[in-house]
């Protein structure tokens, strides 16, 4: 298989991800997932999302739509669009799955998954994530990453903006 089909496999659908996930769980792997909107990445996210796979042995990413990219971030994001976040965030040796979701929040999905390991920010309070519940009460773990000083996409963007206003 070529690097950029290996690529483009990590990006699967709910049925795929279902049978991806019954093949880990069967084979003893320890499933970590987490979620945003990745516009433009970052160190701060590599930094995020490699300490997150350091978590377990599979990590699966949600990806927010362009939609609710918009309904989240404003009308003017997101910069890139859905299928660019996710062949970028699929080209990362530590991510092993990556899945659309277009609610207001990855509930269904992580009641699919049920992970071993559940990983946002540290701008959250664990037992306030959404999936807190699913997850503990099935013997998973919720973990908070502080995030890496001074890398925002929100920042990158406003350096943007002001550099074309001098």
């Amino acid at each position: 298989m070529s690097n950029y089909s290996s690529i483009k496999a990590k990006i699967v659908d709910n049925e795929s991800l279902m049978s991806l996930i019954n093949t880990w769980k069967s084979n003893g792997e320890k499933i970590v997932f987490t979620n945003g909107c990745f516009d433009i990445i970052h160190q701060g996210h590599i930094d995020y999302l490699a300490k997150a796979s350091d978590l377990g042995s599979k990590l699966i990413i949600g990806v927010n739509t362009d939609r609710s990219v918009r309904a989240i971030k404003g009308k003017h994001r997101p910069i890139q669009d859905e299928y660019s976040r996710l062949m970028i965030l699929a080209a990362m040796q530590f991510v092993d799955a990556l899945i659309l979701f277009d609610e207001d929040t990855p509930i269904d999905l992580i009641t699919k998954i049920v992970p071993n390991v559940l990983v946002k920010g540290s701008d959250y309070k664990a037992e306030n994530i959404v999936g807190y519940k699913v997850v503990t009460e099935n013997g998973g773990r919720v973990e908070t990453l502080d995030f890496l000083e001074g890398y925002s996409t929100s920042g990158i963007e406003n350096k943007i903006i002001l550099s074309n206003t001098k």
